[in-house]
């Protein structure tokens, strides 16, 4: 699975951590840029007057330059005439290289860029210069991503995807200066922070004529200045705790105006706190910002050991591989289901040349039933991750019989952060704008970044067998010897508290001299998203594998293979829904019928029998029958109107020297009980710990809090799309047609249900037919 950024390291010639400071200043028009080196390979980049230019020079020398757009390739303009393309690679004139070799942290380094692209009198340097060189081995050459403004000989960077920022401040700030130099005011669109914190966590910066005000907010004395602009960038903490660009676009839909710019609020601020540090002698504002060289950076702007095939990689138009009759299969589908699925819902995706990209489909069954189901929604990347002939993403939830329900397929062209956002933002499009509680997918960065821009409220997790999977493969000899796999299960599924699981991992990566693993370690700094310790405040209805050996199977497993066409696809597709309707009939028949036989003498069981659907009642009668094994319940604490307790449970085997304490609370205020297994935000359900204590404290039913609607057998479900409202544009026949379908599949939904159901339904509609035709015959 591809990570977050748009390309991976190439390897070893280049560090991450290298440090490039930029010092945006505000000086006289006639002005040079200074590039300072140091010690710790950091690159500063000042404005200063002509008269302030010291031994360290970055000279830019113009005459004449005419018509220069941009000076690096890489960056989108819309004045190039080959608009939309991103080259990487210019004509022998403007060849920008990389070579690095091994130096001590005091070698000299030297950014030069050779340019004839003006006039032949014309040249460009940017340099460090610090000792002398010897030789060209001994010399850093890069390129740097920037623009050129010909008449004012201003020199500033162009915001990248994969820029990295120590802080939230400085990234700000970086933009901020940028935005001045264009000529254009910034804002923040939004922000988030993490649950239960203040910490921040990522941010939107966007251009001051993004999009339009209210009506509430429109003053008719001034002038309006909103122009529905998209230039903006997105910001998101990451695990080395700084600020990276995941998202960037240049592009603005108005002309610049440098004069307003200056007045704007965000530029008005950050020229009052230059003022503060005004030198008496040098009328210059002076910013300080550290921007981190990462490896898409490098790709993009700085030079990359790969960067050949980065170069073939960009330059061709994104669109899905199709094969022959791919579009046919498609086109065919989509016809037919429209026919007979009104409210089927489809989105593409194009390019700028009009080739197909993404394609979102979800039918009014699954738009329905995310009604019911909507909590908790596995993204299912088997397919894309692992370059099926059928690119297909599925989005899965779980019904009440606890069987795997569609919401949503699609066919991606790649799984970068952009596709992803597009695709998440179509799905939440379709379901009316209400997002999952929670949210499970593979260990995928990019997805990662995507669902905390569009769902930033809801829980992301790992699905946590692909992780374990994922251990054994990257630890190669280490993962697949037995003690390594004894003591992986036994830390992830059996630790009740965190301080257990962090100790017994550092013994783990000690024990196995596995501590220096990279991935492992990203790993673990993530272990919030995918160790079931971390997650008990974390509702999964049943859909997250807390124990070792569940497995939660969904479409297209069991259907699709690497070699499926895209016909085939599709047939599989409609098998698998007709499927999964039949079972889901047939289920709810049997659990209607269901007389279960009683295991115990408890209340709660007779008390679930009559509720639950049957495959959810099974499951809780084996938590009933394992209140045997709990052989001992002690208050331990108390500090009304909540009390703790212990319960202890003997091992399944019948071992009494292998027990287990769990830790129960209980609230009698709100008849509250919570245990530290977690076991009913794991599965929906009370676990056996629960149970023992409200028998012990004499609470004979189950409180109606613990028995979710979405496991009831009596719940009357309509899968007919109920996803407006009442009220309705009476001057608008479209939403005339919408609302009376939506009644009327209301009605459909409820008349298959009986025979009896389905003449009193069918007698209703011959008497509303008969008095709408009346309201004609007056009319008349």
């Amino acid at each position: 699975m591809a990570d977050d950024g748009a390309f991976s390291p190439a390897g070893e010639g280049l560090s991450v951590t290298i440090g490039i400071q930029l010092n945006m200043e505000g000086a006289s028009e006639n002005r040079e840029e200074l590039l300072e080196d140091d010690d710790e390979e950091e690159f500063e980049m000042e404005t200063n007057d002509l008269d302030n230019v010291g031994d360290q020079v970055l000279e830019i020398k113009s005459n004449g330059l005419e018509n220069v757009t941009e000076l690096v390739p890489g960056v989108e303009r819309n004045d190039l005439e080959n608009d939309g393309e991103q080259i990487l690679e210019t004509d022998s004139e403007q060849v920008l290289e990389f070579e690095s070799n091994e130096h001590e942290s005091n070698s000299d380094q030297l950014l030069e860029i050779p340019s004839n692209y003006h006039d032949n009198n014309s040249d460009q340097m940017l340099g460090i210069p610090g000792k002398e060189y010897e030789n060209d081995k001994d010399a850093h050459t890069a390129n740097v991503d920037g623009q050129i403004d010909g008449l004012k000989g201003k020199f500033y960077v162009s915001p990248v995807v994969g820029m990295e920022f120590e802080s939230y401040d400085d990234a700000y700030n970086y933009y901020n200066s940028y935005a001045k130099e264009v000529g254009f005011g910034i804002r923040v669109k939004s922000s988030w922070t993490k649950r239960n914190s203040k910490e921040k966590r990522g941010a939107v910066l966007c251009c001051n004529c993004e999009g339009f005000k209210t009506m509430k907010e429109a003053n008719a004395r001034r002038k309006e200045t909103r122009t529905g602009c998209l230039a903006m960038i997105r910001l998101r903490l990451v695990e080395s705790n700084r600020w990276r660009l995941d998202e960037v676009k240049l592009e603005h839909n108005h002309l610049f105006d440098p004069e307003r710019a200056q007045n704007s609020k965000s530029h008005k601020k950050m020229d009052s706190g230059a003022k503060r540090k005004l030198e008496s002698a040098v009328d210059v504002e002076v910013r300080t910002i550290k921007l981190y060289r990462t490896p898409a950076i490098d790709a993009v702007g700085y030079g990359s050991s790969n960067e050949r095939e980065i170069s073939n990689h960009i330059e061709q138009p994104k669109r899905l591989k199709l094969g022959k009759g791919d579009v046919r299969a498609l086109y065919n589908y989509f016809s037919r289901v429209q026919l007979a699925d009104l409210n089927f819902f489809y989105i593409m995706d194009l390019n700028d040349e009009g080739y197909v990209r993404n394609v979102f489909w979800i039918d009014s069954r699954s738009r329905a039933a995310y009604g019911y189901f909507g909590d908790v929604i596995v993204v299912d990347t088997t397919c894309l991750s692992n370059n099926y002939e059928t690119p297909v993403l599925a989005f899965t939830g779980v019904n009440h019989h606890g069987q795997s329900v569609l919401m949503g397929c699609a066919l991606l062209v790649d799984e970068t952060m952009e596709t992803y956002v597009w695709l998440l933002r179509a799905w939440l499009t379709s379901m009316s704008g209400r997002p999952p509680q929670t949210i499970i997918t593979d260990h995928c960065k990019a997805l990662q970044s995507a669902i905390a821009e569009v769902f930033p409220r809801a829980h992301h997790c790992l699905c946590l067998p692909l992780v374990i999977k994922g251990i054994h493969e990257k630890l190669g000899e280490v993962g697949r010897s037995e003690m390594f796999h004894t003591i992986l299960n036994r830390m992830v599924y059996k630790s009740t508290k965190v301080e257990e699981f962090e100790i017994d991992w550092e013994e783990m990566i000690e024990h196995f001299a596995i501590r220096d693993h990279e991935w492992l370690q990203s790993l673990y700094e993530d272990r919030e998203r995918w160790v079931p310790v971390y997650l008990k405040d974390t509702f999964f209805a049943g859909m997250f594998a807390s124990q070792p050996g569940e497995c939660m199977s969904s479409f297209p497993h069991g259907y699709a293979h690497k070699q499926t066409t895209w016909n085939e696809f599709f047939d599989m597709y409609e098998s698998f829904q007709q499927k999964s309707i039949q079972k889901e009939t047939l289920d709810d028949i049997e659990s209607r019928e269901f007389t279960p036989e009683l295991r115990t003498s408890c209340s709660y069981e007779l008390q679930l029998s009559d509720i639950y659907t049957k495959e959810i009642f099974l499951k809780f009668q084996d938590e009933v029958e394992l209140m045997s094994s709990c052989f001992s319940v002690t208050q331990i604490h108390a500090n009304l109107p909540v009390i703790t307790y212990l319960v202890k449970e003997q091992d399944s085997k019948g071992d009494a020297r292998d027990t287990r304490n769990f830790e129960v609370i209980y609230d009698k205020i709100g008849a509250e009980v919570r245990c530290i297994c977690g076991c009913f935000n794991f599965r929906g359900y009370l676990c056996r710990h629960a149970l023992c204590v409200l028998s012990y404290i004499a609470v004979n039913e189950v409180p109606s809090h613990y028995i979710l609607s979405r496991w009831r057998k009596d719940l009357k479900r309509l899968y007919a799309s109920d996803l407006g409202s009442n009220n309705i544009d009476i001057t608008n026949p479209v939403q005339w047609f919408d609302h009376l379908h939506r009644r009327a599949m209301q009605v459909v939904a409820e008349g298959m249900t009986s025979q009896d159901h389905h003449m009193v339904a069918w007698q209703a509609f011959k008497e509303s037919l008969n008095k709408v035709r009346l309201v004609a015959d007056k009319r008349v």
